[in-house]
């Protein structure tokens, strides 16, 4: 969340960035809460404080009619603070649902528009291969190859679920260590996290874990959520921690399963792999100093490409527009891979992202750094990044590295945690 006094010394500015995000918040309300809030805070505090004066009154000496009149009074200025304690939790929990919603600031060069047809494109690298025969897409491949079965899936767990089978499996687990080698070259600890995290730290990341707009599949009973991303329990590892600024960047990459409802998605372009309920992913995270978090958000991105680059496979990268951020988001970057059975004649399709949370999300899970010298801790920044989710990375995979007789061949850096397998056939 922003800063209170940030947004009260910058309302238009805030308001201007509400609304080129499409979010509709009523600052007006906002603006009046937040005068009532702390006026009610004061009272009550101005409240205690005579409680505390009467009862240190009361200690001494005096006659049996006074201390009566000042039991009296005790017991009125406890029925006024237990009233007063009531009223500030009423604002406190209006007032925090309102800032909550509010998102953050935007980087000034993000594109404006409301829209994704606002998003920028970068750069492009590779070029889309020519194929001197009709290319099948990814779920054709995988049923011939015997590699993807979503019937048996359905059967067992429902629709947008899915098995994967022989070669698949392996190339799944090829893409882990592929990626997780590379980003401890860099220098990040690798972690797996847990499947499940609770609603305050989910809400803390910034999604919302229950209500009819939710992605999130809750446990019932519980305070439990199936994750949608490493990005909610990487984040969540440090909340509440003071860290020193001689440690910082940290930089973790998490592997975990991602679980999703995807309500609402359907369509032609969503089917197959590209949008299913649980994949796996590798998810980089950086806790860092606000000075040095446009640069690691860089370093991100780059790391991405490297990735892909690595795989042979084609992209185009994207600068998100302002109506197509998330919440949290300061800036984000998309990466998309050429998919050659997407559409009637191929196209891209979004296989990673990643964005600079600034402090917004560090400010909900009480994430900070102390600088050498200084006594009060300042909120560090949350960069966040997909290294590679493993769905749509085999779809790029299968259907870029398809062959007219069928079988699929193996990209070069993934061979070596193949087993040496080379190519995948019937």
């Amino acid at each position: 969340m922003l800063d209170t006094k940030f947004i009260r010394e910058n309302l238009d500015a805030v308001k201007a960035n509400c609304l080129a995000r499409n979010v509709r918040v009523d600052l007006g309300r906002f603006t009046s809460l937040d005068e009532d809030r702390r006026r009610a805070i004061t009272e009550l505090e101005e409240t205690r404080r005579s409680l505390n004066d009467l009862s240190s009154k009361m200690k001494g000496k005096m006659e049996q009619a006074e201390r009566e009149k000042l039991i009296a009074e005790g017991k009125s200025l406890k029925a006024k603070i237990q009233n007063s304690e009531a009223r500030v939790a009423q604002l406190e929990a209006e007032f925090d649902a309102l800032l909550r919603s509010i998102p953050n600031m935007t980087h000034p060069d993000a594109p404006v528009a409301a829209t994704e047809e606002g998003n920028r494109e970068i750069r492009k690298w590779g070029k889309p291969r020519e194929f001197g025969f009709k290319p099948l897409d990814h779920l054709e491949l995988g049923t011939r190859l015997d590699l993807i079965d979503f019937d048996t899936a359905a059967k067992v767990a429902g629709q947008k679920f899915y098995y994967l089978k022989n070669e698949a499996v392996l190339l799944e687990q090829a893409l882990i260590n592929y990626a997780l080698q590379a980003l401890i070259k860099e220098g990040f600890t690798p972690v797996i996290t847990p499947d499940l995290a609770r609603e305050q730290i989910l809400a803390g990341i910034g999604f919302n874990p229950r209500g009819e707009e939710t992605q999130i599949y809750s446990v019932a009973n519980t305070d439990l959520c199936l994750i949608a991303t490493a990005e909610i329990t990487l984040g969540g590892m440090l909340s509440d921690a003071i860290l020193e600024e001689a440690k910082l960047p940290l930089k973790f990459a998490g592997v975990s399963h991602c679980f999703r409802t995807e309500a609402g998605a359907a369509g032609r372009e969503s089917k197959g792999l590209y949008r299913v309920h649980q994949f796996t992913k590798v998810e980089m995270f950086a806790f860092t100093s606000p000075e040095e978090s446009e640069k690691i958000h860089d370093k991100f991105l780059s790391l991405e490409e490297e990735l892909f680059q690595g795989l042979g496979i084609p992209y185009r990268v994207l600068d998100i527009c302002t109506g197509d951020l998330g919440g949290p988001a300061y800036r984000k970057y998309d990466l998309e891979a050429w998919m050659p059975g997407r559409g009637e004649h191929g196209d891209y399709g979004e296989v990673t992202s990643t964005s600079n949370c600034t402090d917004y999300q560090a400010r909900r899970l009480g994430i900070r750094f102390r600088r050498e010298g200084e006594k009060k801790p300042l909120h560090v920044h949350m960069v966040n990044g997909t290294a590679i989710a493993m769905s749509r990375a085999l779809i790029a995979i299968l259907e870029n590295y398809q062959e007219k007789d069928g079988s699929v061949t193996v990209p070069e850096a993934l061979v070596p945690y193949m087993g040496g397998i080379k190519t995948i056939k019937r």
